[in-house]
């Protein structure tokens, strides 16, 4: 079941391939997360000394958390992945020029789990050409209702 998805990802990447990953989190920010109070849309992924952090990520507290606990919305979080995974991620990362992003915040067996996506940047042209295709589709979904509507 999905919690937040980020669909500025598609707009900005081309995804090539997505890999499920876990969160470590506070109890604070799994209870925040579970109630939504969680945007992805500014986050992104980063590489440090073989380990992959999620920075960005707005998890904001709920009224009611500890008052002995002193949130940090905004805290650099560190994801969950096998080794094989994170060997295959640096590889691509580094020498192939992609980028990590967060597409989709969901639950899993009970448990938080983030996808990332292994992306690269879309130009301008792209970008153009993909909103075009999708207003077409619209189009054309528009066209085909009218006509079974008239026959």
């Amino acid at each position: 079941m999905s919690i937040i998805e980020n669909k500025k990802a598609f707009h900005d990447y081309f995804i090539e391939d997505r890999f499920e990953a876990g969160l470590v989190l506070e109890g604070w920010e799994a209870k925040a997360i579970r109630s939504g109070r969680v945007q992805i849309k500014e986050a992104y992924v980063v590489i440090r000394q073989a380990e992959l952090f999620l920075i960005g990520c707005h998890i904001s507290a709920l009224p009611t958390a500890s008052k002995h606990v002193l949130p940090d919305p905004v805290r650099t979080r560190k994801l969950l992945l096998k080794a094989e995974e994170i060997d295959k991620l640096i590889g691509k990362v580094e020498r192939a020029g992609y980028a990590l992003v967060p597409i989709n915040l969901h639950f899993c067996r009970g448990r938080i789990k983030l996808e990332i996506g292994l992306a690269k940047g879309k130009k301008q042209h792209d970008k153009r050409a993909a909103e075009k295709d999708r207003e077409w589709q619209r189009e054309k979904q528009r066209l085909v209702r009218s006509v079974t509507r008239a026959g």
